[in-house]
């Protein structure tokens, strides 16, 4: 054995000896795990005699009951699962006696995808209670069994401590509304409960409603507002956990798509945390998760006022709940969602108003935006065509100066530019102008609630994609289906992109680039809302339009002339602009460098 050889057996010796030292188990870890395996064994013996050890584990089991039984709400530990039910236009409330919670709500005037009813939530594995710290004890009150008593529109549930000392749980659904009022009664606990803060934990578990569970759980996560804050949510795209302890929280929202189901307290809770996990279960979207401290005052009553609000996320419904719950609509970022909210929702609610189609809406609305902005798809063309014009100017000089020297091309073209008076930027800032809206509406038709269910033509729903064609398996980058609307879409994108290519003259390399980002956008939008599909089309087929009326407004012969005019006038000397001297010298530096370089 060689030396090296030695070290590295003893180097291994000393790491094993060590690892055995330092993560061997405690003795309170030893004992723990002999009485497990002590319990196993009695489990185990047990089993193969039933007869025998029957009255043992009665036994056991009665002196496990009493205690419980004596202690703190001990009478509402054991009970019979009841439910009751709260009804209106709007909403359908299943109550259980099974912690005094909510079971399941139902949007009465909304349908899935499929035609079912549209179930919020539903089912015993969603919890709702308080943690109560009694004698040291946490005892959750969504184990307890309440008694429940209906009045008209309320139910009352109540689980005693003892005597006149009892939690009650108010629910109280008026009509035609889509809000649950909602008051904790802790009557006579001030003495009974330990600490100043109690603990609110609401967890559910979101039931797909939307054709693509996907889509949907990319439009859903927990919001929260803390006071004097705007709206904010958490990740949308996975699991995650946060602490909010930056404010007090005004309110918190277990959203999804379409739907919400909103927890507004009248005195904001002092602080709390959310967490939401994507779920792969069929037929669910997300699980939320929500803790939640209210203030306790152990020298009075205790009694908190809440607001439930469950139902559809259109804006306007949201809005008239007050506390800016409207901002959970995703309307995109700044200033998208200024453009969305103050100028595009606003003309959609009024051309709504006529009750016309959707299909139709949405067509009316994009003419009257290729309509304002006209003005500036006029200069647009018009600075296309001048450059379309000085086209073959351009190929002399490039055949004149080169290739091999593009800064020196550049200051030449700016040169002819310059004479003949066109700016070629001309072309490009009038489409930069439109460009905000044409992206407000990628956020404003996915996240319109009443484009839901709304039928035009083929597409059965507006909110989502028209698969006209269905492969039964999953091609990459397009997925399981092949939307009409979105090929219709691609093919006017592309057949747009060679007519502007026709009208700005280009050539090389960025005569084909603009056919790429359409076939891209056929990948993207495959999946998105008909509706979306539907205004990139239309607003297409207009420009087509505006771009023929243009076309025979615009004589070609009178640009040329005009142009000509400009280049045979003497140059004036003004004063240059910061942006163009600086553009100058920029181009003089680089054209001295390569001089330089051709030297060495």
């Amino acid at each position: 054995m060689d030396r090296n050889t030695f070290t590295g057996l003893f180097l291994i010796m000393i790491v094993l000896a060590g690892s055995f030292y330092f993560f061997k188990p405690s003795e309170a870890e030893i004992k723990k795990e002999n009485e497990r395996i002590a319990a196993d064994s009695i489990k185990k013996a047990t089993a193969n005699k039933p007869a025998v050890t029957a009255p043992a584990a009665t036994a056991i089991a009665s002196t496990v009951d009493s205690a419980a039984l004596n202690g703190p709400f001990g009478s509402n530990i054991n009970g019979t699962d009841q439910t009751s039910v709260l009804e209106n236009e709007l909403l359908k409330l299943t109550l259980t006696n099974k912690g005094g919670k909510i079971l399941s709500v139902q949007v009465k005037s909304q349908k899935t995808y499929d035609g079912k009813p549209v179930i919020l939530f539903d089912g015993n594995e969603n919890k709702f209670g308080l943690n109560l710290n009694i004698a040291g004890k946490i005892v959750n009150t969504n184990d307890l069994y309440f008694t429940a008593v209906k009045n008209g529109s309320s139910i009352s549930m109540k689980a005693n401590y003892s005597g006149d000392k009892y939690i009650e749980y108010l629910y109280d659904l008026k009509p035609n509304t889509s809000n649950v009022d909602f008051n904790i009664n802790l009557n006579g606990l001030n003495q009974v409960v330990q600490g100043n803060t109690i603990n609110l934990n609401w967890e559910a578990t979101l039931l797909e409603q939307e054709k693509s569970g996907k889509k949907e759980q990319e439009h859903s996560a927990p919001y929260y507002k803390y006071v004097n804050e705007n709206p904010d949510h958490l990740n949308v795209a996975k699991d995650k956990k946060e602490e909010l302890k930056e404010g007090k929280i005004e309110w918190f929202s277990f959203k999804q798509h379409f739907f919400s189901a909103v927890l507004i307290p009248t005195v904001p809770f002092e602080k709390g945390d959310l967490e939401v996990k994507v779920s792969t279960e069929p037929g669910k979207i997300k699980w939320y998760g929500a803790n939640m401290q209210l203030a306790f005052n152990q020298l009075s009553v205790q009694n908190y006022a809440m607001k439930f609000y469950f139902g559809t996320n259109k804006f306007s419904t949201l809005k008239a709940q007050g506390h800016e719950i409207e901002k959970q609509v995703d309307m995109g970022y700044w200033p998208l969602k200024y453009i969305n909210r103050f100028i595009v929702l606003p003309v959609f609610n009024f051309l709504e108003g006529f009750g016309w189609n959707y299909g139709l809406i949405i067509l009316i609305l994009t003419i009257m935006l290729k309509v304002a902005m006209s003005p500036l798809t006029y200069k647009s063309y018009l600075s296309m065509a001048k450059m379309r014009i000085l086209k073959p100017e351009m190929d002399v000089i490039k055949a004149k100066v080169g290739e091999d020297n593009p800064t020196l091309l550049q200051q030449e073209y700016l040169k002819l530019y310059k004479q003949v008076g066109v700016n070629p930027l001309g072309g490009c800032l009038p489409m930069l102008l439109q460009l905000p809206f044409v992206m407000a509406f990628f956020f404003f038709f996915p996240n319109l609630f009443e484009l839901r269910g709304e039928s035009f033509l083929w597409m059965k729903d507006l909110s989502t994609y028209d698969d006209f064609i269905k492969f039964g398996f999953t091609i990459p980058f397009i997925g399981d289906h092949l939307s009409l609307m979105c090929v219709l879409m691609t093919i006017s994108t592309l057949i747009y992109t060679y007519f502007n290519n026709q009208i700005s003259g280009a050539s090389g390399q960025m005569k084909y680039i603009g056919y790429i980002m359409p076939i891209v956008f056929l990948g993207v939008l495959n999946s998105y809302p008909s509706g979306l599909n539907y205004y990139y089309f239309l607003a297409n087929m207009l420009t087509f339009a505006q771009q023929f009326l243009i076309k025979s407004m615009v004589d070609d012969d009178k640009i040329h002339r005009t142009l000509q005019e400009n280049k045979a006038k003497p140059v004036e000397k003004k004063k240059k602009s910061g942006f163009s001297a600086k553009l100058e010298d920029y181009m003089r530096q680089q054209q001295q460098s390569q001089i330089q370089q051709k030297k060495k």
